[in-house]
């Protein structure tokens, strides 16, 4: 039996999380993609903390943007999470797309956060 689309980014999910960690050095950056929005965290996994957040459905984000469902409303949300990271004392991170293939709306975020400020 074929896999629906969200059972196979779960499998992917977890085969990724098995080597991806985040620790206080290095936190890493966990991206969930819905079909309306996007979310963005940057966790600290040693301490069980997330210290950034930032997604579509906030107030400042969503006047501005027509949709949080594209690339443009990625790439607001990869500035805005790589400055909150910044601003918390965070430069490096690892990046956990989340088992989202690393093209479209992930692709856009991950470059805007790079473009901002953060290394992965």
């Amino acid at each position: 039996m074929k896999l629906t689309r969200k059972a196979s980014v779960h499998r992917r999910h977890q085969r990724i999380r098995r080597r991806v960690v985040g620790t206080s050095g290095r936190p890493r950056l966990s991206i969930f993609r819905s079909q309306q929005h996007i979310y963005a965290q940057v966790i600290d996994d040693s301490q069980h903390r997330t210290l950034a957040a930032a997604s579509t459905l906030e107030p400042d984000l969503r006047t501005k943007l027509e949709k949080g469902s594209n690339c443009e409303a990625s790439e607001a949300v990869g500035k805005l999470i790589a400055e909150r990271a910044i601003a918390q004392g965070v430069q490096q991170v690892v990046f956990d797309r989340g088992g989202n293939l690393y093209h479209g709306r992930v692709k856009a975020l991950a470059e805007a956060a790079r473009e901002a400020g953060l290394s992965f």
